[in-house]
């Protein structure tokens, strides 16, 4: 069965993906270091990839978009009306991979350097 969603629960070392068929059952779950997650995901082409807006996920999502996926973020609190039963990486990475299909989620924003340079000469007070 082919692989239409999955959902990444993020670790410091280890990640938890879940993949979903387009019936929303689960057709993968596997646990991966960082370079693992990246080497798979470079060969499977899937509709969608949702993870949980963290600071680590910005990385991995610059890294699956130049790969060619559409990534979604979304915060905690819109991930925790879908988790089943008690806390569990997987249980986590499965509602994470519910999710991005609902239109609450928004695409990842692509920051240009041009505009992170503005911010921060703003912050620091100088004039851009």
């Amino acid at each position: 069965m082919e692989v239409d969603t999955i959902g990444i629960g993020l670790g410091k070392t280890v990640f938890h993906l879940v993949g979903l068929s387009t019936a929303g059952e689960v057709v993968a779950r596997r646990k991966f270091s960082r370079t693992q997650l990246l080497r798979f995901t470079a060969n499977v082409r899937v509709r969608l990839i949702g993870m949980e807006a963290c600071g680590g996920s910005h990385f991995l999502g610059g890294r699956l978009r130049e790969q060619g996926h559409e990534v979604r973020l979304m915060p905690a609190q819109y991930v925790k009306p879908y988790v089943k039963a008690n806390k569990n990486d997987y249980i986590d990475a499965e509602a994470i991979a519910e999710v991005p299909g609902q239109a609450v989620t928004r695409p990842q924003r692509v920051a240009r350097p041009a505009c992170i340079a503005s911010s921060h000469r703003r912050r620091s007070g100088r004039a851009g």
